[in-house]
């Protein structure tokens, strides 16, 4: 049972929702995947804050899904729970953080499942599995009751088959969530290193979208790569520290590490990791004002091996967007290959709905190719 943690029997026409081990349900322990914090966990004595619209919705929630341990992991492999199975490829990582509720969605487990996305939790196992995923504009969906990684990083957003189902997510998050009616067409199309076959398959899907396509730079893109890497890791060095102090024997070896490296950073590293920020978001504000959105790769490699996963720390195209707190939206496209890519638009801040419209046109013209 590697995709959930814990299953529940539902019944009744309400939309399946599974939900990522580190949101709160009323009555269950959250595990945050971590063997350290389920052997210290209690029932929670309430919802998370974002559970309230998939409640009165009606929502049937059909499990708390697996996870890379404590959110902090790009491949998805757990020591405690196991892994759960790429549905694309067996031998293929599924992604992390949020793996189970990839794989819960692409195997029509779950109409819809929540993730969290702090450095692309939500997007990586997203391009991982062939499915699609949303990462929300930092502080729009709220945190309380969600297990922290990185507080001024930490996301919460939904995974889905396709956009119609991203859509039912967010209405369930946000009630009274409307997709935009008219995808705006100025899309700016940044060169990253990747795989040609994706590059190409990216390419040809915007062609077929007949989008207003020009090509951008982004100067400092790599910059804030690394400024958002340094930022993170300090940060959940910051809020698991204790954890790691009281039970280190229950923490996965790879996550400990990761998390050394958090502990490692002086305020040297922290200060001028701030001051990339600070040039990146205004760097980001200047690109907005002369495109809608921005496309690159949301991984610029194909889903590794398992045991080749850490490759996806230097594959992920996500940290820049985390570190300006904007939304981005992953998005299969076909290949000529037996394997997607996957499509990343970034957006404004608070640019969902514009987003979805936008993955809704270039999701019709790939069914095309």
């Amino acid at each position: 049972m590697s995709t959930f943690i814990t299953r529940f029997d539902t019944s009744g026409p309400g939309v399946a929702l599974a939900v990522k081990d580190l949101i709160d349900m009323e009555g269950v322990p959250t595990t945050a995947g971590c063997r350290a914090v389920a052997n210290e966990a209690s029932p929670a004595r309430a919802d998370a804050a974002c559970l309230a619209g998939a409640r009165s919705a009606g929502a049937r929630i059909v499990g708390r899904t697996n996870l890379h341990e404590l959110a902090l992991g790009v491949t998805g492999v757990n020591p405690w729970y196991g892994t759960p199975v790429n549905p694309l490829d067996p031998r293929l990582v599924p992604g992390g953080s949020s793996s189970g509720s990839a794989v819960a969605v692409a195997t029509h487990e779950a109409d819809v499942a929540y993730g969290s996305d702090t450095g692309g939790s939500v997007r990586i196992p997203a391009a991982c599995c062939g499915t699609a995923g949303l990462k929300t504009t930092w502080g729009r969906i709220p945190l309380r009751g969600v297990w922290p990684l990185a507080p001024s990083f930490d996301t919460v957003g939904p995974m889905a088959r396709d956009v119609a189902g991203l859509a039912r997510g967010m209405e369930l998050l946000e009630p009274g969530f409307v997709v935009a009616e008219r995808a705006p067409v100025r899309v700016g199309r940044l060169r990253v290193e990747a795989h040609p076959s994706i590059d190409e398959a990216i390419d040809r899907v915007l062609d077929a979208a007949e989008l207003d396509v020009s090509a951008i730079e982004l100067p400092l893109w790599e910059a804030a790569t690394a400024a958002a890497g340094i930022l993170l890791v300090s940060e959940a060095w910051e809020t698991d520290h204790d954890l790691v102090a009281r039970r280190p024997g229950e923490i996965g070896a790879d996550v400990v590490g990761r998390l050394r490296i958090g502990e490692s950073i002086d305020a040297r590293g922290l200060a001028s990791a701030h001051q990339v920020k600070e040039e990146w978001d205004v760097c980001l504000d200047e690109v907005f004002r002369r495109v809608d959105v921005v496309v690159t790769p949301t991984l610029t490699v194909f889903p590794p091996p398992l045991e080749g996963g850490e490759e996806l720390l230097m594959a992920r195209c996500t940290l820049p967007v985390n570190l300006a707190g904007v939304p981005a939206l992953a998005l299969p496209v076909p290949t000529a290959g037996a394997l997607p890519a996957s499509l990343q638009l970034i957006g404004p801040s608070h640019g969902e709905e514009m987003l979805l419209a936008v993955g809704l046109t270039i999701e019709a013209a790939a069914t095309t190719q």
